[in-house]
């Protein structure tokens, strides 16, 4: 840095205006080749003419409509005064610890898994001695993340749909969802697994509901807001067409709130969708809570280690925090952790057929997906609102105090506290 700042203002003033979106020739020439995801909030008619010239990848309605743009047309796009055009985020994989070195590409089992029923599914069913799960027929699980490998023995028939929103040409792929990261397969097993046809895999927490993989995330874990809002909606969509109850699961978050996903979280909630999200992995700080999660129709999800402290789980440093200003109340408003579950060193299915052992609240949240579509399979004519209200009655009845600032009641590190079967 000393050796920049003795090159002069005057040079640092160039430097300065070669930003990503800067105006010149020479940023011209520089970021010719470059595109950008962008939105175009404007008048109808006005939207209605920038479709025609840039294209459409998702139509948001008055809300908006995104595509892909070069640095000249942005800057055309920028001097219409009529419309504005702002930048797509990406939003990102929860961190994981224990980062698996697995190679994608084999399709068998390697070696059977250390366990049937990992701890997290012990604990979420209050057994210990639990050797297979039961439940969540007639449900779907929508896991929104890096794709699902389907054909994993403990997962194969149960991929009801499979579906690709993170391609760059089109804005979703029927009939393909290929996950060459693990996270995807990993959250689908801790959600659904059903042990293989052998009975000798993993079991996840509703064996018998359906997955729908959706590929929101690309291989490195990172996707645009708009595919994950379009695919958020598109869930809540079949769920209607189809005349199903749909659990929508998303380990993923950023710290920022995002427009199109917050829209499409009350959507999908509004057509009787119920929406799972992590609360985040950003520490144990007052309001580190993350966003989808943090959004008030979503259920924002705390991870849980399997150490006991004051009599109960304790909630992982890790594990994002929410708002001590609206907590302690028990009243769900943006930025409240909801419930708990377990998230460290979580055994499940992994992407190379194999299995992993990861942690983080990514892990924390299919748990709780399993577990409504289990209730709700037993109460099929409850609306999401109710099966909302009984997972936070059922978490009351296992409060957490393990953790920084877990105390009795509704707090910010375990929301309400650690929902289970029974």
């Amino acid at each position: 840095m000393k050796k920049v700042k003795k090159l002069g203002s005057a040079l640092l003033g160039v430097l300065m205006v070669v930003s990503l979106f800067a105006t010149g020739a020479f940023a011209e020439r520089q970021n010719a080749n470059e595109t950008f995801r962008v939105i175009i909030k404007g008048p109808s008619a006005e939207r209605g003419k920038a479709k025609q010239t840039y294209g459409t990848r998702w139509d948001f309605g008055n809300e908006g409509f995104t595509t892909t743009v070069n640095a000249k047309q942005f800057q055309a796009l920028s001097k219409n005064k009529n419309l504005t055009i702002e930048k797509v985020p990406e939003v990102q994989l929860n961190q994981m610890e224990n980062r698996s070195v697995a190679k994608a590409g084999k399709t068998v089992a390697a070696a059977l898994p250390e366990t049937r029923t990992p701890w997290g599914i012990k604990a979420i069913y209050n057994d210990a001695n639990l050797t297979s799960t039961s439940g969540g027929a007639g449900i779907k699980i929508a896991v929104l993340d890096t794709g699902v490998y389907i054909n994993h023995y403990d997962l194969a028939g149960s991929g009801e749909q499979c579906k690709d929103f993170s391609q760059t040409s089109y804005s979703m792929v029927n009939g393909t969802c290929t996950d060459r990261n693990g996270h995807g397969t990993h959250v689908a097993g801790t959600a659904l697994a059903h042990g293989a046809s052998d009975n000798l895999g993993i079991y996840g927490v509703a064996p018998q509901a359906k997955l729908w993989a959706y590929k929101v995330l690309n291989d490195r874990g990172s996707g645009y807001s708009d595919d994950i809002a379009g695919a958020i909606r598109h869930a809540a969509d079949e769920g209607v067409r189809t005349g199903t109850k749909v659990v929508i699961s998303m380990s993923l978050g950023s710290s920022g709130k995002d427009s199109m996903i917050a829209s499409a979280v009350d959507y999908a909630y509004s057509k009787g969708a119920l929406v799972v999200a992590a609360a985040g992995n950003s520490g144990y700080a007052n309001n580190t809570i993350e966003y989808p999660g943090a959004l008030k129709n979503a259920i924002a999800v705390a991870a849980l280690e399997n150490v006991q402290q004051n009599g109960t789980y304790r909630v992982a440093n890790y594990s994002s925090r929410g708002n001590s200003a609206t907590a302690g109340d028990y009243i769900i408003q943006e930025r409240d952790v909801e419930i708990s579950a377990p998230g460290s060193n979580i055994l499940s299915t992994w992407y190379d057929g194999n299995y992993n052992t990861i942690s983080g609240t990514s892990m924390a949240t299919p748990h709780v997906a399993g577990l409504a579509a289990k209730i709700w399979s037993s109460y099929p004519s409850w609306t999401n609102t109710q099966l909302r209200t009984e997972l936070q009655r059922r978490a009351k009845l296992y409060d957490i105090k393990g953790g920084y600032s877990a105390a009795t009641g509704d707090d910010i590190a375990s929301g309400f506290g650690f929902a289970r079967v029974k």
